[in-house]
Formats: C-alpha cells, structure tokens, sequence
C-alpha cells in the first residue's frame, strides 16, 4: 500500500520537473536568439529584424529578416522552427534570398528551383549553438547570364562572445554568353571574438581558392591558387586591419602556356583609425538605418552628416605599411622585392571636408596630407630604364612628400589627375 501511494507522487514530481526543464530549454533558447541578433546589429554592418515570433513551452517559431544597413540591394528571409528538448533545441527552417526594388529592376526576375533549407542545435546547459547548411547543385539564369553553384556546404558553430564559421564551396560558375568565371573548390574559414555590444571585437578570416579561370573566346587566363587571410581587431583606442595574399601561378595559356606571368605574395597592415570614432559611426549608421525609409534605409546626404565622425576616425594619423611585397615573373623577367609605408597628417582635421571630392582644389588637400617611402630591392635594369635612371641603379626609393611621388630624389608624373 505504501508504495502504491508514492507512485502518484513521484509521477507528479517528474512531470513537474520535465515541465520546469521544457520552460527552461525554452527561455534559454529566445534569450540567446535575442542576444545574438542584438550582436549581429552591433557590429554596424547589418540591419536584424524579427518580424514574427512565438515563443512557445514545446515549440518556437519565428521569422526573421537579414540586409546590409549600408543600402538595402538585397534581403535575406529566414524562418525556423524551433523544437524544445530536456537538454537541448532542434531548429530547423528555410533562406528565402530577396531583391531590393532597385537591383531588382536592374536585373529582371530571379529565381532558384527550390528554397535552401538549414538545420540547428542549441544546447541548453552550454550555450553552443551550431549551424548547418548544405545546398544541393543548382543553376540560376538571368538574361543570358547563369550562376552554375555545384554544391555549398556551410556550419556556424559557437557560444557568446565567440563563433566559428566554415564554408565550402565545389565550383561556382558565372557566365555571359561564351565567357565565364570558374572558381573552386573553395574554403572560407572565419572566428569572431567579442564583448557585448561589439564594444571590442577580433575578426580572423581566411579564403582558400585552389583554381580560377576567366576566359573569353580566344582568351584565357588561370590562377593555380589563391589564399587571402585577413584579420581585423577594434581595441580601446585602435582599429586594426592586416591582411596577406598569396598568389599562385597566373598562366595565359594562349600566350605563354608552359611559363606563369606572376605569382607571389603581399602582406599590408592598416592601423591608428580611431577606435571611439568607429564606435560611434556604428552607432550614427544604426540611428539612420533606424529612421530610413524600410525601402531605402541609409538616406540622402548621410556621409555629410557623418563628416565629423569619419575625420574624428583620422586624428591619431592612420598609416599603412606594406610588410612585404614578394613577385616574381618568369614570363617578363622581372622579380619584386619591396617595402614601406604610408602616412596620413591627422593634424587640423577642420580644413578637410568630405563633400565635393570631384574637386581638384578639395582632392590636393587631401594628397597633402600623405607622407610615406617605398623601396623596391634589386630592381632590374629595364625598371630603372623606364624611370629614366642610371643602367647601374639597383635600388629604387620611392618617396611621397605631401602626396607628391618621387624616385631617387627624382620627382615623379601626378599618379592621381589634377
């Protein structure tokens, strides 16, 4: 009898707690939604809304609506349909890719034959999310010219504060007519780090092409390989940019098919932008996404507006040093070795102005303002010949003194029209 009457108890006990830990998983999963749409948005590159929601104890759904906040040429839809479990939420739902009216107009219509669909899980003890997304080979055809995707798979994976995004692509094709361009298979492998509201951020990103072909009737040229690695990192005083390509064996095979014109690699770092000043440009770019037209968000005369947060972005003097340039081409005869950097007088910011930069008088103050040297390391006779320098000359120092070029103490012609 006892133990008969503890049965009710006990059963009454565990749907209890199953109905607590089902809440729970819900809540859990809508604050971490929330949390990561609000990231997404401070990051001052994309405009979020979630036009659709319910929340529910077993289930969610929702719709929510992905642009650029720098104009609005393209609309990303997503839905999902999230199922709360114990320890952990399925999620799954559809992308549904949409033209703004103007690129619309450009291009005609567009359509795909079927709406790519994605899978998640959220776990609840955790925090990690993960991602996946696996496209099927499909073809997209617009007035004459084709988009050939031959299967993507991507994943995002991750918890606050830190994400990991992995993309693959076999071969994407882009043609008009006879010509196309040919990449693949490629790899995108990118890690965000960040506090909340992206007050700090660090963003390292690297592309892997193995092949690339642009070709034209009679005309081709090939790219063995290509690999970029870039990384960007807004600290309390700085914004940073570095980045290294690296080239791989550029062929013309109509014209020299067994000799590469170029390969090789640079690496550049640009640094000393204003780290407050990002921040509130970001936060001027919201304001005016905001208070947009939903059509055209960023609204007429906004860099004018923005003027005294993007020159405030240059008062610590920006400056941009190329670590390395290496180049080689077997089919010119001409190697690369190079160096130097840059400079940006951040000095009385006042007499600069970003409006009417067509004009001559407004583009010299700028020019003005750029001091650097570059050296390029056992230069090949034909470059001194083209510079008009002695046959002996095997190094050539390039100097910029307020935005004027010159070589070996040698003024240079105007690179930039007057």
């Amino acid at each position: 009898m006892r133990k008969e009457r503890l049965i009710v108890p006990i059963i009454v006990v565990a749907a209890l707690v199953w109905a607590v830990a089902q809440l729970i998983s819900s809540v859990l999963f809508e604050r971490s939604l929330s949390q990561a749409l609000e990231d997404l948005e401070a990051r001052g590159e994309w405009r979020v809304s979630r036009p659709e929601s319910s929340p529910g104890w077993l289930s969610s759904q929702g719709r929510l609506l992905l642009s650029p906040l720098l104009g609005r040429p393209w609309q990303l839809e997503v839905t999902y349909d999230a199922r709360h479990g114990l320890l952990s939420t399925d999620v799954q739902g559809t992308l549904v890719p949409r033209l703004g009216s103007a690129l619309q107009k450009a291009v005609g219509e567009v359509s795909a034959l079927s709406l790519p669909r994605w899978q998640g899980r959220y776990h609840t003890l955790s925090g990690k999310s993960e991602l996946r997304l696996a496209l099927a080979p499909f073809v997209i055809q617009q007035s004459g010219r084709e988009l050939d995707v031959r299967g993507a798979r991507l994943r995002l994976e991750g918890v606050f504060g830190d994400w990991r995004l992995r993309a693959l692509f076999d071969q994407l094709t882009l043609s008009d007519g006879p010509a196309y361009l040919r990449f693949g298979p490629t790899v995108l492998e990118s890690r965000y780090t960040y506090i909340e509201d992206a007050y700090h951020f660090a963003q390292r990103d690297h592309l892997t092409v193995e092949s690339t072909t642009l070709s034209y009737p009679g005309y081709e040229i090939t790219v063995a390989s290509t690999d970029v690695q870039s990384q960007m990192v807004l600290d309390e005083s700085e914004l940073r940019l570095k980045g290294r390509l690296a080239l791989g064996n550029v062929h013309v095979p109509s014209e020299a098919p067994d000799t590469p014109l170029v390969s090789g690699e640079i690496e550049a770092e640009l640094s000393r932008l204003n780290a407050d000043a990002v921040r509130q440009i970001i936060r001027r770019l919201r304001q005016e996404a905001a208070w947009g037209d939903p059509e055209r968000p960023m609204a007429e005369g906004v860099m004018a507006r923005l003027e005294p947060e993007v020159l405030t972005l240059l008062s610590d003097s920006p400056r941009l040093d190329v670590t390395r340039i290496q180049l080689e081409s077997p089919l010119l005869g001409i190697d690369v070795a190079a160096d130097g950097a840059l400079f940006f007088d951040g000095r009385r910011l006042d007499a600069l102005s970003l409006e009417d930069l067509s004009d001559a008088k407004t583009r010299w103050r700028w020019r003005d303002r750029l001091d650097g040297d570059f050296v390029w390391y056992d230069a090949p006779t034909v470059a001194a010949l083209w510079l008009g320098l002695p046959l002996g000359t095997q190094e050539l120092q390039f100097d910029v003194i307020r935005g004027s070029w010159r070589v070996n103490g040698r003024p240079l012609p105007e690179l930039l029209p007057q």
